[in-house]
């Protein structure tokens, strides 16, 4: 556990380099990201019409498993920070989200499914309620690379937060958005 700990404080850049991390856990990928709501995938219609805008990082866990064409699967471990926006309130929102992904070895393009936890500043937004700052989040992307660069992708997120049933009040939120990716290797 201690070594997964230090591990994880290298990929999101806390700690120095360590033996053993480096193949293990090593950063992929940075962020721009922002979205609307937009048709309900997961429960039911907002109550107000949200936007999120956030930066978020993926590190590559040490469990994957390529062919030799070069296409695989593995784990990811994703972190991000931003804000959730509607009804004139705006909340900070942190997530936390380990996932699995399909794609060729270092490369930008990847389908990644993940579900983790996230954090929110206030729970109100106008009329309606998340019934409160702790929530669960899904996600799901595709990410393609831009033309004429190794380094560049666009791509499409789905991010669903809800109190999971956590909370008798609790509603969530479907936010469709849309991400340029910058990969680090």
């Amino acid at each position: 556990m201690r070594r997964v700990l230090l591990c994880l404080g290298l990929a999101l850049g806390l700690l120095s380099p360590s033996p053993g991390c480096a193949d293990e856990l090593r950063p992929l990928n940075a962020a721009l990201r922002g979205g609307v709501t937009g048709p309900a995938v997961l429960g039911g219609e907002s109550d107000e019409h949200f936007q999120q805008y956030d930066v978020s990082f993926t590190a590559g866990l040490p469990w994957s498993w390529y062919s030799e064409s070069g296409w695989g699967v593995g784990t990811r471990f994703m972190g991000s920070v931003g804000a959730l926006t509607a009804a004139g309130d705006t909340a900070f929102l942190t997530t936390l989200v380990p996932g699995f992904f399909v794609g060729p070895r270092d490369s930008v393009l990847s389908f990644d499914l993940g579900g983790g936890v996230a954090l929110l500043s206030r729970r109100h937004f106008g009329k309606q309620d998340f019934g409160g700052i702790f929530q669960f989040a899904l996600t799901f992307g595709l990410t393609v690379p831009v033309p004429f660069t190794d380094h560049f992708g666009f791509g499409y997120r789905f991010h669903h937060l809800s109190d999971g049933g956590l909370y008798e009040s609790g509603r969530g939120v479907d936010v469709h958005m849309l991400e340029i990716t910058y990969r680090f290797r």
